[in-house]
Order: structure tokens, then sequence, then C-alpha cells
């Protein structure tokens, strides 16, 4: 556990990785969390001793969300964006690609594989928080930023007097930028990373992995990131030019590893992101979903 001031950080397990992630605690009157991945037993701890009062959540998805429903008694509020598109396992499988890839019949298949928890969680946000405004807790001031990207709704939330950024899953990980659901967009993605690196913060802490960085390492480390964009549209290009059809293409592994493939939702996201980079690109998929056209 470390602490920058009156902010805790709560890790996850396996240096909070996917499907855990970082939370933060602001340590005042409120008692307010700031997305609930990190490990059970210690958010759990903190609740104990210290109390958990509000939840605030970054976005919808489930390694942000994660243990929201151990908290009954706490108000949970999301993004305005994402409140209604969360409260339903229907809204989040259109923002995740798997009503356009599969259909009605996919959503059903999909719906019986998710963990009850996690679809409690969906239902349990009571309200919104606004964007770009000045939160006081205590005397600890916040606003949450409106970066969309990796969904459309994402907030990070900066603490300006503290100089420190929450960046979430602007995580400068090895995978690379994640846009992969229908809400994502590779272009916002791209402006909202480089909006990060504008604001006066010396400490910008990630969701996942490695953590808390300086903002000479995440500037570094954002140019790095950032480009695995574009070497993701040269290898995309240059399968399309070899004439391999949207199937063969999402059978490649372009995102996840290829034996990881036939995981449902995996396979869903492959599908999704690689159409978004055909589309970055000036292609269309056909409605055979295997002729790739130029159109532009």
């Amino acid at each position: 556990m470390n602490r920058i001031g009156p902010i805790i950080i709560m890790e996850g397990p396996n240096s909070s990785k996917v499907p855990f992630s970082r939370s933060l605690y602001i340590d005042c009157e409120e008692k307010v969390l700031i997305d609930s991945g990190a490990e059970a037993k210690a958010l759990l701890e903190l609740d104990h001793e210290k109390g958990i009062d509000l939840i605030i959540n970054t976005h919808y998805h489930p390694d942000h969300t994660l243990h929201n429903h151990l908290f009954r008694d706490a108000t949970k509020l999301i993004n305005k964006i994402e409140f209604e598109t969360s409260r339903t396992v229907e809204g989040i499988a259109h923002a995740n690609g798997v009503y356009q890839e599969w259909g009605p019949r996919g959503v059903e298949a999909w719906k019986k594989t998710l963990p009850q928890e996690w679809v409690q969680n969906l239902g349990g946000f009571s309200g919104t928080y606004e964007y770009e405004s000045e939160y006081v807790f205590d005397d600890v001031k916040v606003v949450f930023l409106h970066t969309p990207g990796h969904t459309s709704g994402l907030a990070c939330p900066y603490f300006p007097e503290l100089g420190v950024v929450f960046a979430g899953d602007y995580d400068m990980t090895t995978f690379g930028p994640w846009y992969n659901g229908t809400d994502g967009n590779i272009d916002d993605f791209i402006n909202s990373g480089k909006r990060l690196l504008t604001l006066d913060a010396n400490t910008y802490i990630t969701g996942h992995q490695k953590g808390i960085f300086t903002k000479e390492e995440f500037t570094d480390a954002m140019d790095k990131f950032l480009d695995i964009i574009d070497q993701r549209d040269e290898k995309i290009e240059g399968y399309v030019k070899q004439g391999l059809s949207f199937k063969e293409l999402t059978e490649i592994g372009i995102f996840y590893p290829k034996a990881t493939l036939t995981t449902p939702i995996l396979k869903t996201w492959e599908r999704s992101g690689i159409r978004k980079h055909l589309e970055r690109l000036g292609y269309v998929v056909a409605e055979t979903a295997s002729e790739i056209v130029r159109v532009k």
C-alpha cells in the first residue's frame, strides 16, 4: 500500500493486472473510494478501519467495478455518459460489441457466462458525477476529466493541488491501448492520452501493472504506448494487401494471442478492434463478413 498525501493506493492481485485494477482511497471525512478492483480483503479491511461511504467508478468495465457489491451501504456513482448503458447486461452487450458481432443469440449466450456479482454491480449505480467540475472531499480537490477512447465515458481523476492523475487504463502495458468495445474510439484514445500529458502534474497512477510514474516517465511511456496503434495499422494493412478475408484476419491474433481466441469475449473484441483499424485505414467489411473493401 502506497500513500501520496491523503490518497491511499490500493493494489489488486498480480500487480493489479486484469481482471483486477488499482483503486484509490481518499482518506477524508467523506470516505471515498475510486474504483473497486483492488484486492477484496484489503478493501474490506479498509472499510472496517476507515469506512467506505462513496464509490466513484471511472467507467463501467468489470475490473474497475469488481467489488462494488461488497459495499451494500455505499453510494455508487459513475460518469453520466455510461450511467444508463451500464445498468443493464443488454446495454453492456451493445457497448462491448457482443450484439454487433453475434446478434441476439450471441447476447443470450454471453449473458449465461457472467458472474452474478458483476450483474449486481451493474445495477448498483444510484447516480452520476459531472465531468470537468471541481469536487472537494474534505479539503481534497479532484476533477473528473472526460478522457474518452478506452470507453466513451472514461474519466481520469485529477488532483490539481497534489499534482496527481489517476490515469486508469492509460496503463502503459505492453498489450497497448484498448479501445475494442463498440464504445471505444482510436482517435479519441490518442487525443485523451495527449491531453493527460498537458496537465500540471508530476505523478501519474495507472490502473494496472507498474502503477506510479513521474511525468517524464509517463511521457516517454505514452509515446511507446500510442505507437502500438500505428504498429497495428501497419500489420493489418499488410495482411489486407495479401488478400486475407476478414474472417482470416480475425484468426491471426492481432490483439490477443491466437490460442486465446477460442474465448468468445476475446474473439468479440478481436473482431471489433480489427474493424476499427480497417475503418481508420479506409476499408469496410462486406456484409458477407469475408471480403474487405477499400472505400477511400
